[in-house]
């Protein structure tokens, strides 16, 4: 059974039979539109952010399976805050300030395709997102508030979320 692995970025909710999709998969003899649609129902709440779609097609029975990866730490940050992107300058512009709840949830959903062992230090990695995008944590920069993490004054509200 000859299988066939094509990768895509695609806007979340937002897939067309067009390019980049419809040449790909169109050779291969797949009903294209059908892929597209389960596309778009499982990226839907990913909706305005760029993600990550793998379709695995069977070439002999013209079966197919939609694998759907995760946003990128910065594209959940920006839709978090509600801004259009990081700033150019992270150290001089601050663009947003999030709590560190919203930091952590970003960092539960992310944490299956980190290398993070804990929760704890998935969260210091999106703070060091934040930092190169000129976000501010409970109005105070990223560094402090990963200082803070370190000496524990996060644990509890970690520990609530690992548990949930």
């Amino acid at each position: 059974m000859p299988e066939k692995t094509l990768k895509f970025l695609i806007p979340g909710g937002e897939a067309t039979a067009g390019p980049p999709i419809g040449p790909a998969l169109g050779p291969l003899g797949v009903n294209v539109l059908q892929i597209v649609e389960e596309i778009n129902r499982r990226t839907a709440e990913f909706k305005g952010m760029r993600v990550p779609v793998e379709v695995v097609v069977n070439t002999d029975t013209k079966t197919f399976e939609v694998k759907v990866g995760i946003p990128t730490t910065a594209a959940l940050l920006v839709k978090e805050a509600g801004i259009e992107k990081g700033s150019s300058q992270p150290n001089r512009d601050l663009v947003a300030d999030l709590s560190m709840e919203q930091i952590v949830k970003i960092a539960k959903i992310k944490m299956p395709g980190m290398r993070a062992k804990t929760l704890k230090a998935a969260v210091k990695q999106v703070l060091g997102t934040c930092l190169s995008m000129g976000i501010t944590v409970g109005g105070k920069r990223a560094k402090e508030v990963l200082k803070e993490v370190d000496a524990g004054a996060y644990d509890d509200l970690i520990r609530k979320y690992e548990e949930s």
